[in-house]
């Protein structure tokens, strides 16, 4: 990771972004420092995953007349910037970003290439060694296992060694030994990168954050360092949030 400049690793300021006359997100505005682990609740539709997507370069901020307000991440524009800024990021979601009809050394290797890797055997052998496919690294993707291709895919997101992680549901789906795997691999690396989670699952996001954010129809209802939080209190807001719905 860069020397520390004092500069935020999420900086947000009134972000907006319009789907029809839905306001997936309605004016956000939080700064993360950098080396956090951002855990994000809230219920279906709050606007989590299109924040995630923005922050992430995968979805550009929209709102009226053009009053869409602005995002930096590792003080980088997130679409001025778009281009440098995800050299410097790796994404974990419900889509694996893996080609099935590769097997997971082909896979590995091809975004190795796409990164530029210096060694990429070397990165890709201990990649594998770490999610504990080696044995399958020659065997195609599609025969893979929803854990196996889960485990795959967070080999892939650390591959280029980002600054930043996201992670969109990141343990949705995995029996428990890729779950262990997966705990293993992010306090293998907690101190490295920068962390943001969009999670359903409360007490897993509780127990990894150094930040919370809740969203609800768009908006921060909490945006709060975990070490100042009344769990209690926590909770309870969290349950009169999730009742809220969507906007």
């Amino acid at each position: 990771m860069p020397e520390a400049l004092n500069i935020p690793a999420i900086s947000t300021s009134n972000l907006t972004r319009v789907f029809g006359a839905r306001k997936a997100l309605g004016g956000i505005s939080f700064e993360l420092p950098e080396g956090a682990f951002l855990s994000i609740f809230g219920p279906n539709g709050a606007g989590k995953t299109t924040l995630l997507r923005i922050l992430s370069t995968l979805t550009t901020p929209s709102g009226p007349s053009g009053k869409s307000g602005s995002a930096k991440v590792l003080g980088l524009d997130v679409v001025k910037d778009a281009v440098e800024l995800r050299k410097r990021l790796g994404m974990i979601s419900h889509n694996p970003l893996l080609y099935p009809d590769l097997s997971a050394d082909e896979n590995l290797s091809f975004f190795a290439d796409l990164y530029c890797i210096d060694n990429p055997k070397e990165r890709i052998n201990e990649l594998l060694d770490a999610v504990e496919l080696k044995h399958r690294r020659y065997d195609l993707v599609r025969n893979f296992s929803r854990g196996m291709i889960q485990r795959l895919s967070i080999a892939r997101a650390l591959l280029p060694d980002p600054d930043m992680l996201f992670l969109d549901e990141p343990y949705s789906g995995l029996d428990p030994h890729a779950s262990e795997i997966l705990d293993a691999l992010l306090a293998d690396v907690r101190d490295k990168y920068t962390f943001v989670m969009v999670s359903h699952d409360l007490d897993k996001g509780l127990q990894l954050a150094s930040h919370v954010l809740i969203l609800a129809k768009g908006k921060i209802v909490l945006f709060e360092e975990r070490d100042k939080l009344d769990t209690d209190s926590f909770r309870q807001l969290y349950k009169e949030t999730i009742g809220m719905g969507v906007s």
